[in-house]
């Protein structure tokens, strides 16, 4: 009965913590989103900027923004 419990836990954390890639076609902007968190890696065309393109990154977690450097 233990091993079976244990099992699901496992199964049920590994699905809330595995994250699924995204790539966006705006530059090269990619995103890792699980059930729990996201983390987005920007790198995106911007013609107002000097270099031409916005580049930084994006952590969420439950929802809420716990970190961005975009420039």
């Amino acid at each position: 009965m233990k091993k079976k419990l244990i099992i699901a836990i496992i199964i049920i954390v590994a699905i809330l913590l595995i994250p699924i890639p995204l790539r966006y076609k705006d530059g090269g902007s990619v995103e890792y989103k699980a059930i729990v968190y996201s983390v987005t890696d920007i790198h995106r065309i911007d013609f107002d900027s000097d270099d031409g393109y916005q580049d930084g990154t994006i952590i969420k977690i439950l929802g809420f923004e716990i970190y961005n450097n975009v420039e």
